[in-house]
């Protein structure tokens, strides 16, 4: 006897739209992201019942509750920890992790860098907006050296941390950066994520309006933000700038800006984008 199979239904970005109010302020990069995670979880064809999202504490942490999959809103620092137990014991789910600066990179710390180093099939998206939003204007581990905060109010002393360079240490297989103000590009890497085997690490970053304003605007100013943002694809050269005239090279072992044409440069000169070289030495250029 021959059996018939109910046609399985195409994701769409309304499926994954839950129609409650999104509490984060208005001009919060969170709305970005969220939006964007929406167009990409259908591309991914896993189905909604099959994708969980885990957080632990603070502004970010609030996007279990405005997507329509299921989510697990944690406690302070854990959601590493949770997602690793909820992957190990649903392997086929789709888990992924909302932090921020503060609850991944503080408390949350060691979840972070044991996760990458088991290297779980966990996707990670970091909203680093270099302050404790969710707490009212603290300075988090981020936070650049010498900024006044409201815990800082002669400027802090401590350094901050580099989560491309903690993933790194930690042996980490996936790392990338955007901005909030790159949709495009949002899709794009978290697309990347999705399809990666392995904890991937997402960091983005965000703005908060209402305590850390403009603290990325050095990359994502519409002044500045295409002499110094760099898109790396895969198999490409190093090139950027709003002429399409700049790139990185190598020389004497050091990796230097220069711009094409100029002393004899050509693109070819140009260091290329190997997203698969294990060897993680120009990261720390």
């Amino acid at each position: 006897m021959a059996h018939t199979f109910e046609p399985v239904a195409i994701s769409t970005k309304e499926d994954f739209k839950l129609g409650g109010p999104v509490k984060w302020c208005a001009g919060c990069g969170g709305h970005s992201v969220l939006s964007t995670v929406m167009n990409v979880l259908p591309e991914t064809g896993v189905p909604k019942e099959k994708v969980v999202f885990v957080s632990g504490i603070g502004c970010s942490s609030r996007f279990p509750y405005y997507i329509n999959t299921y989510g697990f809103h944690s406690l302070h620092g854990r959601a590493n920890a949770i997602a690793s137990g909820i992957k190990a014991a649903n392997p086929n789910l789709s888990v992924w992790v909302v932090t921020g600066d503060g609850d991944s990179m503080a408390i949350g710390g060691n979840h972070f860098i044991h996760l990458i180093r088991r290297n779980i099939n966990v996707n990670v998206l970091l909203f680093n907006n270099k302050i404790y939003g969710l707490t009212k204007g603290q300075y988090s581990p981020t936070t650049p050296k010498g900024s006044v905060t409201k815990t800082s109010p002669e400027g802090t002393i401590e350094n901050a941390f580099k989560p491309g360079e903690l993933c790194m240490g930690a042996q980490g297989t996936f790392f990338a950066r955007t901005v909030d103000t790159d949709p495009k590009m949002m899709r794009e890497v978290f697309k990347a994520a999705a399809e990666h085997k392995g904890t991937s690490i997402v960091e983005i970053l965000l703005n908060c309006v209402i305590f850390a304003n403009q603290v990325h605007n050095d990359i994502t100013g519409r002044d500045v933000r295409q002499d110094n943002q760099i898109y790396l694809e895969h198999g490409k050269p190093m090139i950027y700038g709003k002429d399409r005239n700049k790139g990185l090279m190598m020389r004497c072992d050091k990796m230097e800006a220069v711009t094409i044409g100029e002393n004899g440069v050509t693109e070819d000169d140009l260091i290329v984008h190997n997203a698969q070289d294990p060897d993680d030495t120009n990261h720390y250029r």
